[in-house]
This record gives structure tokens, C-alpha cells and sequence, in this order.
């Protein structure tokens, strides 16, 4: 079975077990930190995240799947210009069928490469804000504006400490998100899916968002994770570079197709 099957596999194996998820079998809340409030721990993330979207900054994201002793990963690499609007990014799955992608961010749409549908020399083009994620903790088309949404929406947080993040000091909050947070622009048939398994849990599924601020006040990384019966799905993203110039090429009208959605595990 080639790579991306099984990847897709143990994806829609994670939401539909989380309809018989041992409600014993989750990461743990983090502890409530003595020396920092939950509010000061939300200003502080949020006021990172706000500097972030009026700034720019490189960017590495890894998404690990792991079930029966399998673990399975993609990487997302490039740039953002979140004041402008703006990015490109790489995707990578590597021995897969479709191994690579290639997504551009700009005038209000998303052009994408290399997915299934779309001609080898063509880009598909579709506006931004019809995008839709397929997966859970997957933003639509990967982009990354939709993760600093969601860690800005993070509730119950606590510092965690401080910890070493790429050779920069760096204070960890963590918290959870709420079920209406974690389903933002999922396309229907997953959201429906999701709904069944809350209903059944009984409450939110055990969602947890992590970021990391520097003593400047950068956000410098950020990490979504569950862990449901066997299955763990994580995703962390890693910034750097922040404030330096983005450059964007926008495929030219001529190599463009109009695209109404653009599915495959490489594209959220």
C-alpha cells in the first residue's frame, strides 16, 4: 500500500475512534502555574500571536500521525508575510505517491501545485477563504494563518516553563481548544463526523495547543496536539527569520486553473 494510503488510513481511523476513545487515555491538563495567572498567560499569547500577523517569518511545520507503532510525517517549509497576505510554501511527504506540492498565497487566493486533478505544469487557483480542512488539526491548505487563529483561541492556559527553542529561551504556554475552534473551516462531512464523536464523549475532544514566546515576545513555535485511543496526531510549527523580507511569485494567469477544492493528505 503505497505511503499517503496509509497515512489517510490511520487519519480517518483517529476521528472515528474517537467515538470509543477511553476518556482515560488522553494527555493531561496542564497544572495551573503559581507564578503567572491564566489571564497574563492569555495576554501573552495572544498579544504574540497579534505581533505575528502585523509581521513576517519563516517557517517549518511537521505533522505526525502515530498508531500501531507506525508514525507517519509531512513537512510544510517557506515564508509568510501575514501582514501582507502572503506566502509560499513546500509540501513534502516523502515515498509518496503524490510527494510534493507547492502553494502560493496571494491577492486573496491560494494557487496549488503537484495535487491530484491538476496538470503537471498548471496551478490551480482558489480563493482563500473557500478552503477547507479535511483533517483534524490540519489547516486548509496548510495555511498557517488558520493555526495563529486557533492558538489565538486557546482557553485554560498555564505556564509551562521555559525551554530551549532554537538556541532562544523561550516560555511555554499550554492550553486547549474548544470543539467550535478545532472544527473552524472543516469541510462538512468532517465536521459531522467530529460532532458524533463529541456527542458521544460527552464532551470537547482533548485537544491541546502549545506556544512558545521569547523574551522579545515572538511567538517562536507552536504545537497542536490529541491523543485518543492509540492514535496520536501532532503538529508543530517553527518560526523563524521573523521580520525578514518575504518574496512571493505568483504564477501567471496563463498557468492558471480555477479550482472549487483541492483534496489529498498533503493539502489538509
Amino acid at each position: 500500500m503505497h505511503r499517503p494510503l496509509v497515512l489517510a488510513a490511520a487519519a480517518a481511523l483517529l476521528c472515528a475512534g474517537c467515538s470509543t476513545a477511553d476518556p482515560g487515555n488522553r494527555d493531561k491538563p496542564a497544572a495551573t502555574s503559581q507564578s503567572e495567572s491564566s489571564s497574563d498567560s492569555r495576554s501573552a499569547v495572544r498579544a504574540a500571536v497579534a505581533a505575528l500577523r502585523e509581521d513576517s517569518a519563516g517557517l517549518r511545520q511537521k505533522v505526525e500521525l502515530e498508531g500501531e507503532g507506525q508514525v507517519y510525517g509531512l513537512t510544510v517549509t517557506g515564508g509568510f508575510d501575514f501582514a501582507a497576505d502572503k506566502g509560499h510554501l513546500a509540501v513534502d511527504l516523502p515515498g509518496g505517491a503524490i510527494d510534493h506540492s507547492d502553494q502560493v498565497f496571494a491577492d486573496g487566493k491560494i494557487y496549488i501545485s503537484g495535487a491530484q486533478g491538476i496538470d503537471e505544469d498548471a496551478w490551480g487557483a482558489m480563493p482563500r477563504d473557500r478552503a477547507e480542512a479535511h483533517y483534524l488539526l490540519r489547516a486548509p491548505l496548510n495555511d498557517p494563518e488558520h493555526v495563529l487563529q486557533q492558538i489565538a483561541a486557546m482557553r485554560k492556559i498555564s505556564r509551562e516553563g521555559e525551554e530551549n527553542i532554537q538556541g532562544v529561551r523561550a516560555v511555554r504556554y499550554r492550553g486547549i481548544l474548544d470543539h467550535r475552534t478545532v472544527t473552524l473551516r472543516m469541510a462538512s462531512d468532517v465536521r459531522t463526523k467530529m460532532n458524533q464523536a463529541r456527542d458521544t464523549l460527552g464532551s470537547d475532544l482533548p485537544v491541546f495547543a502549545d506556544a512558545w514566546v521569547d523574551g522579545r515576545g515572538r511567538l517562536v513555535q507552536t504545537r497542536l496536539s490529541v491523543n485518543m485511543s492509540g492514535m496520536r496526531s501532532t503538529v508543530t510549527m517553527v518560526l523563524s527569520d521573523i521580520g525578514e523580507p518575504v518574496r512571493v511569485t505568483v504564477p501567471r494567469a496563463a498557468d492558471t486553473v480555477p479550482v472549487t477544492e483541492v483534496g489529498g493528505i498533503l493539502n489538509g
